[in-house]
C-alpha cells in the first residue's frame, strides 16, 4: 500500500472557493481511483489561498489481477455466430473452452487481465479531476489553452514517495512546493505528506484551515483581553479570513473618536463588509473604539506599519460612512418614499413604490390577524420600510437596509414600534435568523413576504428544483415561522386572496394560485418540521383532508397523531387500518363501486359487527365537538376505544364470505372504519401499519 500526496500550487484562491474546492477534488479524484479499481483506506483534503491539497492513504501500488467468464453461443451453433463470439472476446477457437451446463452445451471465454499499475493510471485520474472542477468562476491565463479559478504556478504529485508525472499546459509535477509567498518563498522537495506538512509549516504555512481559524481567534481573543475588551463573535468572518491568510499574525488597531457616534452596525459593516477586520466591545457589550486586524505576515516592527495602514484604510471608509449618515439625516424617511416609483422591483411586477402599495393594504389586513397590531402604527411602518433604500448609506452598504431605516425613522421621531418593523419586517432571512416578535413587525413581515410569493406565483416566476432566483422558498418558510413562532391563528388562504386582491388593480391573478400556494407552502413546512424531526408523513395525513390552512390547528393535529400513533393503541390502530384499506382497495377494484356508505344493522349476524358498529358510532359522537374545539388529543384518544373492537372483528368475521349480502355489508362497515378514522387525517399516508 502506498500514499498519493497531490498538490495544486496557484495565484491566491478566493475564500469564500476554497472549502468547496478542496471537497469537489477529493470527490472527483476518489471517484476516479474507485472507477480504475484503486481502493484506499482513507482521503483527506487541505485548502490555503495558494494551494488545494489531497493525500489519500493504503493505495495499491496496482490494480488486482481479473479472471473474466464470458458464455456465448452453443457447441453446435453456426460457425458464424460462434466466430462472431470469439472476435468479440479476442481469442481464437483453440483459446475457448466448451462446458456442459444444465441447458447443454456452450463455448466460454476466460478472460485474464493483468492488473495496472497505479503509477500509470493516476496521471489521466488526476488531470480529469483537476479540469473537472466547478468553480464558480474560472479564467485562462498567458497563452495556454485550460481553465483554472487562478494561474497554476506548480504541481506536485508523489505516489510512496516517488514522482507521478502529471503535466497540465506548461507545467510539469514535480517532488516541490514553496512555502510562504513572502516569508518563505524558496521551493523545496518532499517524500510524503507528514514531510510535506511539517516542512509547510517550516516555511510559514500552516496548511489546515481549521487550525489557522483556531489560531486567528485565540490569538485575536488575547489581544482583546490584555485591552481589557473582548471578541466579537462572527464565526462567518473567522472562516473568511483563516482562507486569506497561510500564517495567520494578528494586531490590534484603534478608531478615531470621531467616528464613535456612527450607529454600531455601520461600524462593524465597514471593517467586517471591505477590510475583514474584527470588532471589539467592551465587557458591558457597547461597541469598542478597537478592531482586530490579521496580517498573512510578520513585521520587523511588530505591525506597526500594518496597523498604521489598516488604521488609514479605515479612516478613509468611516469618512465616507459619516457623509452619508450627516446627509442622509437632513431629509426625513418619509419625503424618500416617493423616490421608490423609480426603483424597479420587478420588471412585470412594478416599482418598489407599487409593492409598497401592496404591502400597506395588505399588512393593514393582516393586522387583524395579529394581537396586539396597531393598524395605524402598521400602516405607517409598511409605507416607510424600503425608504432607506433610496438613501446614500444603504446605496454604500446594501446589507444595512432596514438595519439605517430604523435608525433614520426614529431621528425623525416616528414611533419605536413603527421604527423596529422597519428593520424587522425582513426578518426571518435564514433558520438561523431571529423571528420578529413585535405585532407592527410581524404584520409588514408577513403582508411583505406574501406580496413577494403572489406576485412571482402570478407571473408564472416559480422556484424549480434548485434554482430559486428570488428567494421564494425562503419568503414562504419565513411566513411559517412568523406564524407557527407567534402562534397566529392565520388562515392562509384568504391570506392569500388578500393579497391577490391588492394585484387586481394591476394585472388578472387567476385563483389557481391559492391552491398551488398551499401546496408550495405545505412542501415548505414538511421540510422545516422534518429539521426539527417531525415525521412528513404525519404533514402529508392532516394535510391530505383539505381545506386545513391554519398552520397552528394543523402543527396541533400532527402533535396529537404524532403521540397517539406512539401508543400501542396506536401502532396496532393503524395496522387495522391499513388491512381494512387494503381490503377494501382489492375488492372496491374488483368489483367497480364503491363501498362507501352506512351498513345494514339488520344484515349484522355476528356480535363482534355490532359491537365494532356501536364503538364506532360512538367515537364518530365524540370526535365531531372535539375536532370542532381543537381538543385533537381527546379526539384522538377516541380511537383508543377502537382498537379491541376491530382486532375482534378482524380476527373472527370473514369479510369475503359466500352470502353476497353480508360480504357488502361487512365491507360497508370496514369502510366505516377508514372514513371514520379519516376525519382526524388521512392514515393512508401515513407510514408503517402494514402486515
Amino acid at each position: 500500500m502506498a500514499e498519493l500526496l497531490l498538490e495544486i500550487l496557484s495565484e491566491e484562491i478566493p475564500a469564500r472557493m476554497q472549502a468547496r474546492a478542496a471537497e469537489d477534488l477529493k470527490r472527483l479524484v476518489t471517484g476516479g481511483l474507485k472507477e480504475a479499481g484503486l481502493e484506499f483506506d482513507s482521503a483527506r483534503v487541505f485548502a490555503t489561498p495558494r494551494r488545494l491539497a489531497l493525500v489519500v492513504d493504503g493505495l495499491p501500488t496496482k490494480t488486482p489481477d481479473i479472471s473474466e467468464e464470458r458464455r456465448g453461443p452453443r457447441a453446435d451453433a453456426p460457425d458464424r455466430a460462434v466466430e462472431g463470439f470469439l472476435r468479440g472476446n479476442g481469442i481464437t477457437r483453440d483459446q475457448a473452452e466448451i462446458r456442459e451446463t444444465g441447458k447443454g452445451s456452450f463455448y466460454f471465454a476466460v478472460i485474464e487481465k493483468k492488473g495496472a499499475k497505479s503509477v500509470d493510471l493516476l496521471p489521466e485520474i488526476l488531470a480529469e479531476a483537476i479540469d473537472a472542477l466547478p468553480w464558480p468562476k474560472s479564467m485562462r491565463w498567458a497563452g495556454r489553452s485550460e481553465r483554472w479559478v487562478r494561474p497554476i504556478h506548480g504541481l506536485l504529485c508523489l505516489l510512496g514517495g516517488r514522482k507521478v508525472s502529471l503535466a497540465r499546459g506548461e507545467i510539469e509535477s514535480g517532488n516541490k512546493t514553496a512555502g510562504h509567498r513572502f516569508l518563505a518563498p524558496k521551493p523545496f522537495a518532499v517524500k510524503g505528506f507528514d514531510d510535506y506538512a511539517a516542512k509547510l509549516r517550516d516555511a510559514k504555512v500552516i496548511l489546515d484551515a481549521a487550525e489557522r481559524r483556531e489560531i486567528i481567534l485565540k490569538d485575536a481573543a488575547k489581544l482583546a483581553d490584555e485591552a481589557g475588551l473582548r471578541l466579537k463573535d462572527d464565526p462567518g468572518l473567522a472562516d473568511e479570513v483563516a482562507g486569506l491568510v497561510e500564517w495567520p499574525v494578528t494586531y490590534m488597531g484603534g478608531i478615531d473618536d470621531e467616528f464613535m457616534d456612527l450607529p454600531p452596525e455601520v461600524l462593524t459593516t465597514s471593517m467586517r463588509s471591505h477590510q475583514k477586520y474584527f470588532a471589539l466591545e467592551t465587557k458591558t457589550g457597547a461597541l469598542a473604539a478597537n478592531f482586530i486586524v490579521v496580517a498573512n505576515t510578520k513585521t520587523s516592527d511588530k505591525g506597526k506599519a500594518v496597523v498604521a495602514g489598516n488604521e488609514r484604510v479605515l479612516r478613509a471608509r468611516l469618512a465616507d460612512a459619516k457623509f452619508y449618515w450627516d446627509q442622509d439625516r437632513k431629509a426625513s424617511l418619509a419625503s424618500r418614499a416617493p423616490a421608490l416609483k423609480d426603483v424597479t422591483f420587478h420588471a412585470r411586477l412594478g416599482s418598489l413604490d407599487d409593492k409598497i402599495d401592496r404591502v400597506q393594504a395588505l399588512a393593514s389586513e393582516m393586522a387583524a390577524y395579529v394581537p396586539g397590531a396597531d393598524k395605524d402604527k402598521v400602516r405607517s411602518a409598511a409605507r416607510l420600510a424600503k425608504a432607506d433604500l433610496t438613501t446614500g448609506m444603504v446605496y454604500e452598504f446594501p446589507e444595512l437596509q432596514g438595519i439605517m431605516g430604523r435608525y433614520y425613522a426614529l431621528g425623525d421621531g416616528e414611533d419605536p414600534a413603527v421604527a423596529d418593523a422597519i428593520r424587522e419586517h425582513y426578518s426571518p432571512l435564514g433558520p438561523s435568523d431571529d423571528c420578529p416578535a413585535a405585532p407592527v413587525s410581524i404584520a409588514v413581515a408577513l403582508a411583505d413576504k406574501l406580496d413577494t410569493l403572489v406576485g412571482f406565483w402570478a407571473i408564472d416566476e416559480k422556484p424549480t428544483g434548485s434554482k430559486d432566483p428570488y428567494a421564494l422558498r425562503r419568503a414562504a418558510l419565513g411566513v411559517i415561522r412568523l406564524v407557527l413562532e407567534n402562534g397566529l391563528r392565520l388562515p392562509l388562504a384568504e391570506a392569500i386572496r388578500a393579497s391577490m386582491n391588492a394585484y387586481a388593480h394591476s394585472a388578472a391573478v387567476p385563483e389557481s394560485i391559492v391552491d398551488d400556494l398551499l401546496d408550495f407552502f405545505a412542501d415548505r413546512l414538511k421540510v422545516h418540521l422534518r429539521e426539527e424531526g417531525t415525521r412528513h408523513d404525519l404533514i402529508s395525513a392532516v394535510f391530505a383532508l383539505g381545506g386545513e390552512d391554519d398552520l397552528v390547528r394543523l402543527i396541533a393535529r400532527v402533535s396529537a397523531l404524532g403521540g397517539f400513533l406512539e401508543t400501542d393503541d396506536g401502532a396496532n390502530l393503524l395496522t387495522a387500518y391499513k388491512r381494512a384499506a387494503n381490503i377494501l382497495r382489492i375488492e372496491e377494484k374488483n368489483d367497480g363501486v364503491s363501498y362507501e356508505g352506512t351498513p345494514d344493522t339488520g344484515l349484522f349476524t355476528e356480535s363482534r359487527e355490532i359491537r365494532l358498529f356501536e364503538k364506532l358510532a360512538a367515537a364518530e359522537a365524540q370526535i365531531a365537538p372535539n375536532l370542532a374545539e381543537e381538543r385533537f388529543d381527546q379526539a384522538m384518544n377516541e380511537f383508543a376505544a377502537l382498537r379491541r373492537p376491530v382486532d375482534d372483528f378482524f380476527d373472527h368475521v370473514t369479510v369475503n364470505c359466500d352470502d353476497p349480502a353480508l360480504r357488502v355489508n361487512r365491507l360497508r362497515l370496514l369502510s366505516r372504519i377508514r372514513a371514520t378514522m379519516n376525519r382526524v387525517a388521512d392514515f393512508s399516508q401515513i407510514e408503517g401499519g402494514e402486515r
